[in-house]
């Protein structure tokens, strides 16, 4: 284990990220004992202030996100901080406010994702000391081609070893109960592949607008910030290997291997395995809200999306062109956040006329695990009936921040992304991204509070109807379904 960090270095003290996320998680983690008394939190914004201007601000965004903080552990993490203002694109500014700063050292880029490569570039040019930690939220790039540049930026001043591209969903509790379901009960194992499974589907679906997002979310629209950023993690988290153990080498690894597997639509299925829409004016939670195009912030002829759906397939020994279904929504009528396994039907089945084949669902916020079957009824003994096997989880100990913070002071980035990954995932989603700029894929409109845009189709069961993209088009392929 790497030596426990002593300062970490805030760029973006003053932004969103870190009133709403960093500094509540923070204080949580103080609270639970995961930070340690002497670390240092060192506040970089380019505005004027000083250390006592700072700490007000910050008892001001804890009142307002963290109200029911633990104030012993709040006071604490503020007397511990200190405020430097800088341009976080001035290698100079960078030097000087970094210079006094105890090692080992995190540097921790709160900023948007347009600020990374100037920041990174100034970073280059600060004189860090060596074996610096640097945290860099997702999404990491806006491309296959930004993401590979800023790869090669962090790799002139940083060891990969000491890099952090954190994801909070890989942090969550359910997130998590895929590992611990799939390689510690011996019951799944024999079944988890092609030969029993016939898709996955993982959703999210969320009944909120944009909350003041516009000027993120219209440039990058529901794929680039749910599939590619989150969603595509569940993926690699249901469809890889068995780890040889659950450390940072052996679990990216196999999440770096199952997502080199994974195809995205070839271009002659693009409109039949993709699905894309924008909300219009509607009711949604009991709150009325405007069409997506008429939001204050948004640039209608930008054709941003707030609900993607992409079918993606895996191709290896295990899963052979098994269907991953993943789809994602704002201002949804129902909220649905789950990653459901789908198994197939019995080869035959006595019972009349019953073909509804067992289901796992995953389901977060709350946090619950449920297997779906069918079994004899109450009334006649030979009609099913579906009963859902159901356990609730406790709530984490750590929130997901929290969890992500205390493994970036212990040095164990088990749940971060590496580089390489970074680069898989867009890979993936980046032939969807074309397509869909190329108008390939019509984007439909849905009323806020409604189901979303019409014409949903599950993907195939038989595996049979698909052909791998890499062995060429087979005749009989229009079988594949969106």
């Amino acid at each position: 284990m790497a030596d426990v960090l002593k300062t970490l270095a805030v760029l973006g003290a003053r932004g969103d990220m870190t009133g709403r996320l960093l500094l509540p998680a923070l204080v949580r983690l103080a609270g639970a004992g995961g930070l340690p008394a002497d670390t240092a939190l060192l506040a970089v914004d380019r505005d004027e202030g000083d250390d006592d201007a700072y700490r007000a601000h910050a008892r001001a965004k804890l009142d307002a996100h963290l109200p029911d903080r633990d104030q012993k552990a709040a006071d604490t993490l503020l007397e511990h901080l200190s405020y430097r203002q800088a341009d976080v694109t001035s290698a100079d500014d960078l030097r000087a406010a970094l210079e006094d700063a105890g090692t080992p050292m995190a540097v921790y880029l709160a900023l948007p994702n347009v600020l990374f490569r100037p920041t990174l570039e100034a970073l280059a040019g600060a004189g860090l000391p060596p074996h610096t930690t640097l945290v860099i939220e997702k999404p990491f790039g806006a491309d296959l081609a930004d993401a590979r540049e800023l790869n090669a930026l962090i790799a002139r001043s940083f060891d990969e070893r000491d890099v952090f591209r954190i994801d909070h969903f890989l942090a969550k509790q359910t997130v998590l109960d895929v590992l611990g379901l799939r390689f510690a009960n011996r019951i799944f194992e024999p079944v988890w592949n092609s030969d029993h499974i016939s898709r996955v589907d993982i959703t999210w679906y969320e009944s909120l607008g944009l909350e003041g997002r516009a000027n993120y979310y219209d440039r990058a629209g529901a794929l680039r910030d749910m599939i590619q950023n989150h969603l595509l993690q569940m993926l690699a988290l249901v469809a890889m290997e068995p780890p040889r153990s659950i450390t940072e080498r052996d679990v990216r690894d196999r999440k770096v291997e199952v997502l080199r597997a994974v195809a995205p639509p070839a271009a002659d299925e693009m409109a039949r395995a993709t699905r894309r829409g924008r909300y219009t004016a509607g009711t949604c939670g009991g709150k009325e809200l405007p069409a997506y195009a008429d939001s204050e912030g948004v640039e209608p002829s930008r054709g941003t999306e707030t609900f993607a759906e992409v079918t993606f397939r895996v191709w290896n020994w295990r899963w052979s062109g098994t269907p991953f279904r993943l789809r994602t929504g704002k201002a949804m009528g129902t909220e649905r956040r789950e990653i459901a396994v789908h198994f197939k039907s019995v080869p035959h089945e006595p019972f009349d006329d019953r073909d509804n084949p067992d289901v796992l669902r995953f389901t977060l916020s709350p946090d619950t695990i449920a297997l779906e079957l069918n079994l004899n009824g109450e009334g006649d003994p030979f009609d099913l009936e579906r009963v859902a096997l159901d356990a609730a989880f406790p709530t984490q100990e750590l929130p997901p921040y929290s969890l992500l913070l205390q493994e970036i002071m212990e040095g164990d980035s088990t749940l971060s992304i590496r580089g390489d990954e970074a680069e898989e995932l867009w890979r993936v989603v980046e032939p969807v991204l074309q397509a869909w700029e190329r108008d390939e894929v019509p984007l439909k409109e849905y009323p806020a509070g409604s189901a979303g845009p019409s014409g949903a189709k599950k993907p195939p069961k038989r595996i049979e109807d698909a052909r791998d993209p890499r062995q060429g088009t087979a005749e009989g392929d229009d079988a594949q379904a969106g």
